[in-house]
């Protein structure tokens, strides 16, 4: 009887090891869980930076397609008032969510006016409400009839070949 016990004493010493030395209500505060959150002192994730500038939001007017050549991406949105319920919806949307857009290098473009016959219109040729948007190299990538969301926007950059490169190369050393 007293080798049985013995057997199950040394059998289950290494069990009660692995579980840990201190009992619940003697745990540490760093290592309490909040539910969603990581405790800060586990944290390994580096920190975000944000960007410290706005999202530029430009009319077609004051701005030249040569100018964001290999600087920036241009999101350009057309309608044919400034009251179009489309144009209206994603102004709103981009000025709501504007900071995946400033990481992206995304400026915005605004053109309500057909009659001025921007430089803008004369190379994308749109019809009524239109979305485009396009690469850092001037080709253009997207073209949407509706407004869509930041988030759409966003994945469609991240597809991009040029985007592809510049996250490859953010992360070496």
């Amino acid at each position: 009887m007293m080798k049985l016990k013995r057997l199950i004493f040394l059998a289950l010493v290494p069990l009660v090891a692995a579980m840990g030395g201190k009992p619940e209500g003697e745990a540490d505060q760093s290592q309490r869980y909040v539910r969603g959150m990581v405790p800060a002192a586990r944290s390994e994730a580096p920190e975000v930076e944000r960007p410290t500038r706005e999202l530029a939001i430009l009319s077609a007017a004051e701005a030249d397609p040569a100018q964001f050549m290999w600087q920036q991406r241009p999101l350009v949105i057309f309608a044919d008032t400034v009251a179009d319920p489309a144009f209206v919806e994603q102004l709103a949307e981009v000025r709501r969510d504007s900071i995946p857009l400033l990481m992206r290098d995304v400026v915005v473009i605004t053109d309500t006016d057909p009659a001025a016959n921007s430089i803008w219109r004369r190379q994308l040729r749109p019809e009524g409400f239109s979305l485009v948007l396009m690469d850092k190299d001037g080709q253009v990538k997207q073209r949407k009839p509706v407004p869509w969301s930041v988030r759409e926007i966003t994945r469609a950059i991240d597809k991009f070949p040029l985007r592809r490169q510049e996250i490859g190369r953010s992360r070496l050393p």
